[in-house]
């Protein structure tokens, strides 16, 4: 027969009690929104950001609010992709590209700033012909992402 010490109970009684609390924690979803129009801009920059990067970016992104389409009535936003600190040729190789985007969505409704998202990404392209298409389709990736928009379809 197993006897316990009253405080070992206790004890017990505690980490149950615990444990059963952290299940009522959950994280609520992520709001969402019904993304209208996006606007790809680039900070100034030495070296300064290359226009086709921001051209591909803002065409990925915008092709994406195309083929969404939203079943319930969401807040309607228009997004700014801001480019900072954008880094290419980089490393060894100078295969390494970078850059830190940071997102404003407004409410079209009055403009306010609703959401607000940043992250960076980071692109290996052998190729230095290819490194703003492949950092167009990683920032644009990330957007779809953050913003639950859909994938457009490939053009043929």
């Amino acid at each position: 027969m197993l006897l316990l010490r009253p405080g070992a109970v206790l004890a017990l009684v505690g980490c149950l009690a615990l444990a059963a609390c952290s299940s009522w924690s959950v994280d609520p979803p992520p709001p969402t929104y019904d993304v209208r129009s996006a606007t790809v801009v680039a900070d100034q920059a030495l070296p300064p950001v290359s226009p086709a990067l921001i051209a591909a970016t803002n065409d990925r992104v915008n092709a994406s609010i195309a083929a969404t389409a939203h079943s319930t009535t969401l807040p309607q936003v228009a997004i700014t992709i801001r480019l900072t600190d954008v880094r290419k040729a980089r490393g060894f190789n100078r295969d390494r590209s970078s850059a830190k985007v940071n997102i404003d969505a407004a409410a079209l409704d009055g403009g306010s700033v609703v959401a607000m998202a940043s992250f960076e990404i980071r692109t290996v392209a052998p190729d230095p012909a290819t490194a703003d298409e492949l950092m167009a389709e990683d920032i644009a990736a990330r957007v779809r992402s953050i913003f639950s928009l859909t994938m457009p379809r490939l053009a043929n």
